[in-house]
């Protein structure tokens, strides 16, 4: 066996025993060297060892971070308002007003439709594309159909959509009908602090 082959029988044996662990080296009977760490009565001699070079384990890491969760991207929304229609002048007296807006793609989880009547928005963000307006003052209004999100954040906006509310105003209701005794706190156009006084009856008590 040559020098070099010794060497790695002491190597791996070395690796192979637990540490602390001895190796010995003797010739046997036919003329071998013989490598144990058990020379069992044998004039064998004491191998020095080299330190085996070695490296640190990396420390095992006490808690594994979860994984964030990844968003879904968010859609880029094209949003349009049907109705009314850009511009158009609406007569009505009770001032309602029906909103259809229309938006590709669909709404994806967690967003939300939301109406802006001249820039204030109008009830609370929802699913639906149709919004129901009640007492709309006369005048020009802009509205605007916007994408929110769970937190309320604009991701979203249509362009302006401009219209004309034309509603008799309560002057004119009552030019056109005039109140009556009975009207007063029942028509809009009577309130009852229009009313008139009624006359009193002073009975006639004649001159002594």
């Amino acid at each position: 066996m040559t020098a070099a082959c010794r060497w790695l029988v002491m190597l791996l044996m070395a690796l192979a025993l637990p540490a602390g662990a001895e190796i010995y080296s003797y010739i046997d009977a036919d003329g071998n060297r013989v490598f144990t760490d058990r020379p069992a009565g044998q004039a064998a001699e004491r191998i020095e060892l080299r330190p085996a070079n070695g490296m640190p384990a990396p420390p095992t890491p006490t808690t594994i971070p979860a994984a964030a969760k990844a968003e879904a991207p968010a859609a880029h929304y094209r949003l349009q308002i049907l109705a009314p229609a850009a511009d158009e002048t609406i007569r009505n007296n009770a001032g309602d007003l029906t909103v259809v807006g229309n938006s590709s793609p669909l709404l994806l989880p967690g967003h939300a439709y939301q109406l802006l009547l001249d820039g204030e928005p109008l009830g609370e963000a929802g699913p639906d594309r149709q919004f129901v307006l009640r007492n709309i003052d006369r005048g020009t209004h802009q509205l605007h159909l916007l994408v929110v999100d769970a937190r309320g954040s604009e991701l979203a906006r249509s362009p302006t959509q401009t219209f004309h509310l034309i509603r008799t105003s309560l002057a004119q209701r009552r030019m056109v009908k005039p109140c009556q005794k009975a009207d007063y706190g029942v028509r809009p156009e009577c309130p009852l602090k229009d009313k008139p006084a009624e006359k009193r009856d002073i009975p006639f008590v004649p001159f002594l």
